[in-house]
């Protein structure tokens, strides 16, 4: 059986930049307020007038990723892209990346898995490399959260908290046993999907929305997230499938040199520094300058910390990831 390993990584963030206190010009916030809550400084938004989206920033991580990765499109033998904010309702970004890149007619698969989708998609990659189906497969994040946030007060609890970006890996085969993604970790509680979630569009309200599109008091067209109860869970799924990974392969917490988790929110990143008593070193966060960009985050992060020289050869990085659906997922790599 072969080994998957992460062959090149790059990311793609958006010019504009959002600080807090230009939030100020369309709700009633604080920096203060959201510093203490989130840990976010800034986060970056599409320029409306950039003509850039979740697809087209999709393909720009793609493309430095295969650079880094001394990779052709030619070579790429799969894509698979997750997000939760596609261009369109269908069909997914995965074909839009294709075709942005013009690359051959091979497949392409669109992950929904929201904060995890990530994680989730790295572990689909996996099956298909450790089997010997492909050699390389681009695995990309990417999110357009601006384009669909309430910026308003009533709003202000989502729309402080995300940002938009893409990162992207290219997931090639690899005969070395000894390094490369030891496993990955992937669970679902369904009976909580509608803490946090997008009620709509959907089939069955799409038709009414073009009816009813200047109803101000329907907000089901935004984003919903009930904070502390998704800040209980999380803290103690991340936890658990941090430590899920580590006892599959007879590691402990000591041996984790760099844990890349999801850009939530920074303070549930600390409890799970505290908790695994790991330094500021074992951890990369950078939500204070680009907030939540759900599938996006873990890439990003991966990507930046690779260029940092934060991640070295046979460092054990750890993946971790939570979020919608609830969905929660790891991965962990010996470098």
């Amino acid at each position: 059986m072969y080994r998957s390993r992460i062959k090149g990584c790059g990311h793609f963030l958006p010019e504009r930049v959002i600080k807090n206190i230009d939030l100020l010009e369309f709700m009633e916030t604080s920096d203060e307020w959201i510093q203490e809550r989130t840990g976010i400084e800034e986060r970056r938004w599409i320029d409306p007038l950039s003509g850039e989206n979740t697809s087209t920033m999709g393909a720009k991580a793609a493309e430095r990723a295969m650079k880094a990765a001394g990779v052709s499109k030619e070579e790429i033998d799969f894509i698979i892209f997750a997000t939760l904010s596609p261009d369109m309702y269908f069909p997914g970004g995965g074909v839009r990346v294709q075709d942005i890149l013009g690359m051959p007619t091979i497949g392409a698969l669109d992950v929904r898995n929201q904060c995890s989708g990530f994680v989730y998609a790295l572990s689909v990659a996996d099956q298909f490399i450790k089997t010997g189906m492909y050699q390389n497969i681009l695995v990309i994040g990417s999110e357009n959260h601006s384009g669909g946030l309430e910026k308003s007060t009533r709003g202000r609890g989502v729309t402080v908290i995300f940002g938009d970006g893409a990162g992207a890996v290219v997931l090639s085969r690899s005969e070395d046993d000894s390094r490369g993604l030891l496993s990955t970790h992937l669970h679902a509680e369904g009976a909580h999907a509608e803490h946090l979630s997008l009620l709509a569009p959907n089939t069955g309200k799409w038709v009414d929305r073009l009816i009813k599109e200047n109803n101000p008091e329907d907000t089901s067209y935004y984003p919903y997230m009930n904070g502390q109860f998704v800040f209980k869970h999380a803290v103690v799924r991340f936890s658990e499938v941090i430590n899920e990974a580590l006892q599959a392969n007879g590691l402990s917490s000591s041996d984790i040199d760099l844990l890349i988790p999801h850009q939530a929110n920074l303070r549930i990143a600390q409890f799970i520094q505290r908790k695994f008593g790991l330094n500021d070193d074992q951890v990369y966060n950078n939500i204070m300058r680009y907030g939540n960009t759900t599938a996006a985050s873990i890439p990003i992060a991966l990507s930046e910390a690779v260029q940092e020289g934060r991640v070295k050869n046979d460092d054990i990085i750890i993946m971790a990831a939570f979020g919608s659906g609830f969905t929660w997922a790891s991965a962990i790599f010996r470098w």
